[in-house]
């Protein structure tokens, strides 16, 4: 569901076209003044700012300059003046429309969906989302083959990558070397070949700051093999 934003100090204007956007499913929020407002611009997970120009405190026009330094949302203008020159100044600090009071709140409806379609093809928001796997402080993107431990990007190996997202795709279940080395190396172990996964063992559990004897992820069962907690 699409979250939008409504910066209007009209309490009666804003709780309509909080309203209207309602019935059309997406989720909104209010504020009725424009620090508020630009707080929660910036800070706030939104798909789309409604923003109106006149308002106490920081104005629609510093909000959207703001905005469009970290961000780039959909914005729709909105003022009662019909000046041109608000117009060109609103869509020259990046608004994406400018709508002139009165409007209907269909019309706005309207708007927020063309705006909302547009910004997903530019942006690829509506393609399928990456496929991630998070544990604690691991989180493995396994489309970009990333990982990250506690936020940092850490450098993985292909064969450790694949070991590693093996076992957290399937945790609580134990593998013994035989198994893994069958799974990722997509052959029988001969002779030392288990030795193999082993070493891989030791290194991810280096990069996962996993090494303790009580490990967070990788848990040696011994005398059979390997569990991801």
């Amino acid at each position: 569901m699409s979250k939008i934003l409504i910066v209007e100090d009209e309490e009666s204007i804003a709780e309509l076209e909080r309203d209207y956007l309602k019935i059309s499913g997406y989720d909104v929020d209010i504020c009725a003044n424009g620090d508020e407002g630009l707080y929660k611009a910036l800070k706030g997970d939104y798909d789309l700012v409604v923003l109106d120009i006149m308002l106490p405190g920081t104005d629609g026009f510093e909000i959207c300059r703001r905005l469009r330094e970290e961000k780039e949302v959909p914005v729709i203008m909105v003022s009662a003046r019909k000046d041109d020159i608000d117009k060109i100044r609103g869509l020259g600090l990046g608004a994406d429309d400018y709508m002139t009071k009165p409007f209907s709140p269909g019309e706005l409806v309207a708007r927020v969906k063309a705006h909302l379609a547009r910004y997903d093809r530019l942006t690829g928001a509506g393609k399928q989302a990456n496929d991630i796997i998070e544990v604690g402080g691991l989180k493995i993107d396994r489309t970009a083959r990333k990982i990250w431990v506690d936020g940092v990007e850490k450098p993985f190996t292909a064969k450790e990558f694949d070991l590693l997202t093996f076992l957290a795709m399937h945790p609580n279940h134990v593998y013994s070397k035989a198994d893994l080395f069958r799974e990722i190396w997509d052959m029988e172990s001969v002779g030392d070949d288990v030795a193999t996964v082993t070493v891989h063992i030791k290194k991810i559990r280096e990069k996962l700051d996993d090494t303790t004897s009580d490990s967070k992820y990788i848990e040696t069962i011994w005398g059979v093999g390997y569990r991801f907690k």
